[in-house]
């Protein structure tokens, strides 16, 4: 599912214009990212937990070339899916 249609689901299960979704949207991915950037935790219960992780400088091979290169240090986001939302996905199709 790509943004665009992601905001056409969004506007179909809350009976809203496709506009008024994609500003909504918007200003999530917008907070999410200010909150990141903070180092700041995001728990939404049931659906997952996105964290901040900072990861060491490492040991890395070019594919084309096979030379080694570090990779320096960095911040990349976690993301620890809640309990609804595994049960979700992992629900067993009757039939």
């Amino acid at each position: 599912m790509n943004k665009a249609e992601l905001i056409d689901a969004l506007a179909s299960k809350a009976k809203m214009q496709k506009l008024e979704a994609k500003k909504l949207l918007d200003a999530y991915i917008q907070v999410v990212t200010e909150q990141m950037s903070k180092n700041e935790e995001i728990a939404l219960i049931g659906f997952g937990t996105l964290t901040p992780r900072a990861q060491t400088e490492r040991l890395a091979r070019n594919p084309k070339t096979g030379t080694p290169v570090m990779i320096p240090p960095r911040t990349t986001v976690k993301f620890k899916p809640g309990k609804y939302l595994l049960e979700a996905m992992n629900k067993k199709k009757k039939g």
